[in-house]
């Protein structure tokens, strides 16, 4: 069997991202990080995605990117709230974290190569996102040029690095829709930035009204709690 380390937030694009992978016929390594985000609730809906979907191993690492701060996902800073689409698209927001994906990549390529895998899936898209500078289709083929030339195992001639982005050009509907036909349940996800206490997602910031937008763009229904209902 193909194997591969998929990045796992526990978010729709995330969740099928490795369904993807799986009927792609790979063997999945999950791989998810506790870095100090308000929204740490994900991190049960990853565990739970990774063995609904019978990823081979569930891997969480501990990066307090609340140290380093400057984003409202990791710092005392206001999640932007109730935004249309015009307003998303003028400027990165502040729930973008510094170098997250360079971050997040860089561990799954060590554990590629501790498992002497060359293939990574990362749920990044370029369509119906928030404008995140690290989710662009240049940075993934940038980074994979750079995983090349980084490695011991590329070095060596043992395989070659793909960095697969599955999503990164499909709208959130399609790919609520492509998730939908993999079965996967979206109960098992979570994509607001600011939950309350109960965990339901508040329906008011810019990932939740993108999830919401595509849920109905998709014809389908949204399985999970708002606090607004």
């Amino acid at each position: 069997m193909k194997e591969a380390v998929v990045l796992l937030s526990g978010g729709v694009d995330s969740v099928t991202t490795m369904a993807i992978a799986r009927a792609e016929g790979y063997g999945v390594y999950a791989l998810s990080f506790s870095y100090g985000q308000r929204h740490a609730i994900e991190l049960e809906k990853a565990r739970a995605a990774a063995e609904a979907l019978a990823a081979k191993k569930y891997l969480v690492l501990d990066i307090d990117l609340k140290a380093i701060g400057g984003s409202a996902l990791t710092a005392r800073i206001d999640v932007p709230r109730d935004r249309g689409s015009e307003e998303m698209s003028r400027a990165i927001p502040a729930t973008y974290v510094p170098a997250r994906n360079t971050i997040f990549l860089s561990c799954a390529l060590a554990w590629a190569e501790v498992l002497g895998v060359f293939d990574i899936f990362i749920g990044v898209n370029a369509l119906d996102y928030s404008g995140y500078p690290d989710c662009r289709p240049e940075y993934i083929a940038a980074f994979e040029r750079m995983a090349n030339l980084a490695l011991k195992a590329t070095v060596e001639g043992a395989g070659k690095i793909t960095i697969h982005a599955p999503l990164v050009h499909l709208t959130k509907a399609e790919i609520i829709r492509r998730g939908i036909e993999l079965g996967v349940d979206y109960a098992l996800t979570h994509s607001c930035y600011d939950p309350g206490p109960d965990g339901k997602a508040c329906g008011r910031c810019d990932s939740c009204l993108l999830r919401l937008k595509g849920f109905r763009e998709a014809g389908a229904r949204d399985p999970i709690p708002y606090g607004f209902v």
